[in-house]
């Protein structure tokens, strides 16, 4: 995607997601609130400078885009490697997030502090997932999985498993939450006196 499309999606949704106006008025308005995401965000300063480094990547240029890459784990702690591909429109409410190897990210998802989406050992293709994902804190997404559009990845999850789209995850390894069917009187546990417990 090209820097300024792919700023401007991941600016937009980073401020909606904060509660903030995410439509920009012109173009005077539209520098000014970057600006401010990157002076009060701290990942989305790391974002910017993945951004900024695949863009200079593609034409070629030398040296600074290791520069992108190191000022975006000093400042951000996000560590982006070089294959992966992040559709414009991603919002990273903090840091701390490892994202390395051939890996696709689509447009709307979002991804929480702690995570890890990469590789297992001797192969080359990580994760494809899909748009508009939600990835829980400390979740690890590892290997060649498809994640479908709209799933979720709980917190503390490790998938090694595709993900089918609208499909909630939990779990070590991750699995399907099951729907747990409303309580019925009949369902309650009771106390000794035959009473219902209030406890459940």
């Amino acid at each position: 995607p090209r820097f300024v499309e792919a700023v401007l999606a991941d600016a937009r949704l980073t401020a909606m997601y904060r509660g903030e106006r995410f439509e920009f008025r012109s173009r005077a308005d539209t520098v000014a609130q970057v600006l401010r995401l990157l002076w009060e965000g701290d990942a989305f300063v790391g974002q910017v400078l993945y951004r900024a480094k695949a863009a200079l990547q593609a034409r070629g240029v030398p040296f600074l885009p290791r520069l992108c890459h190191r000022l975006a784990m000093i400042t951000s702690q996000v560590c982006i490697g070089d294959p992966v591909v992040i559709r414009p429109g991603l919002y990273l409410p903090h840091g701390q997030v490892v994202i390395d190897g051939i890996v696709e990210i689509g447009s709307g998802t979002v991804i929480r502090p702690w995570v890890t989406i990469g590789l297992k050992d001797g192969v080359l293709f990580g994760p494809t997932i899909g748009p508009r994902v939600r990835i829980g804190t400390g979740a690890k997404i590892v290997g060649p999985v498809h994640i479908g559009e709209r799933a979720t990845i709980g917190a503390n999850s490790v998938v090694v498993h595709d993900v089918d789209a609208a499909t909630t995850v939990t779990g070590v390894p991750a699995r399907p939450r099951r729907s747990v069917p409303p309580l019925s009187p009949s369902t309650l546990p009771r106390a000794e006196d035959g009473r219902e417990d209030p406890r459940g």
